[in-house]
């Protein structure tokens, strides 16, 4: 069964949440990527139904929340109000908490927020928000993503500025033709980082595009508002709860050595599950089934200790 919700939050946003499965399984709050991706049946897609009750917001300015695509009252702060909002309109006293990439992220920050809301960690391929990653992302794509990617590391050469800082611009203040355009060439480098083969996307596509880089734009130029202190030094207070980190070992856009770190600081309170030969793309057979895996063990034990090869 599906249940659709419509949460009024601060600064005129909606949330549209949906939950699915059995509404007296097992909570699991399912946080997707981006910033600004919004939520997809893909993310939903190794759950057991009949197991998991299955919550899916769309964060703030992502999917069908409202506004779509606003940076406007839209920063880290937010959405974790936003998530303690979520638990207390559902009535979940503990969930378990998944998210891929940036959905990641998020999943460590509001362990941090509420560390009594979480019952355990599954991490898929997991962004730390570091400078440096933001940092070698553009660096890449200006080296080999193509003429647009250099032209845009020299703007922000001249202007003394971050990558991201001149996107954020574009994306804020830009001409739509100039916000389709930076659209079309950073949705090609990421299809190229994940392995993806789309085709460049059409005009319908763009419409739901445009927002989704928009509010990416925002959060990378502000550094997800994690620069101090980062995001890894924050983590040694993580609460002790089942965790497990599954990353891709041929990940292009979070590398390998950020889930090694992550793994460090936690000081063996998680495990690192390596997919192999899997990059960023969720849909990669030793992501799915890890990701499958995990959640059928989670549920059978509320731990993850049988990933363990």
């Amino acid at each position: 069964m599906t249940i659709v919700h419509r949460l009024p939050l601060s600064g005129g946003h909606v949330m549209h949440v949906e939950e699915h499965g059995n509404p007296r399984g097992l909570p699991a709050l399912v946080l997707h990527g981006g910033p600004g991706s919004g939520s997809s049946p893909l993310l939903r897609s190794g759950f057991d139904p009949t197991r998991y009750r299955i919550i899916c917001p769309d964060q703030r300015g992502a999917g069908r929340s409202t506004p779509t695509g606003s940076i406007a009252h839209n920063t880290l702060a937010d959405l974790l109000d936003d998530l303690r909002r979520l638990r207390a309109h559902l009535h979940v006293d503990r969930w378990l908490v998944v998210g891929g990439s940036w959905g990641a992220t998020l999943a460590l920050l509001h362990a941090l927020d509420q560390p009594s809301a979480i019952a355990g960690l599954l991490l898929r391929n997991v962004f730390l928000a570091r400078t440096s990653d933001i940092h070698d992302f553009f660096a890449e794509a200006a080296r080999h993503g193509g003429p647009e990617w250099r032209v845009l590391w020299n703007e922000a050469r001249r202007r003394r500025c971050p990558v991201a800082t001149v996107l954020a611009d574009i994306f804020a203040n830009g001409t739509w033709e100039a916000q389709r355009r930076a659209t079309l060439y950073w949705f090609a480098w990421e299809q190229r980082l994940s392995g993806g083969t789309a085709a460049p996307p059409g005009d319908a596509v763009l419409q739901r595009l445009v927002p989704r880089y928009r509010v990416l734009s925002h959060y990378l130029h502000h550094g997800c508002w994690l620069r101090a202190p980062a995001l890894l030094a924050r983590c040694a207070a993580l609460p002790a709860v089942p965790t497990l980190i599954v990353h891709g070992t041929r990940d292009a856009m979070c590398p390998p050595q950020g889930a090694q770190a992550l793994a460090r600081v936690l000081h063996g309170r998680a495990i690192l599950q390596w997919a192999q030969g899997a990059g960023h793309d969720p849909t990669h057979p030793a992501l799915a089934a890890a990701m499958k895996q995990a959640l059928c063990n989670y549920a059978n034990t509320q731990t993850f200790s049988a990933n363990v090869p």
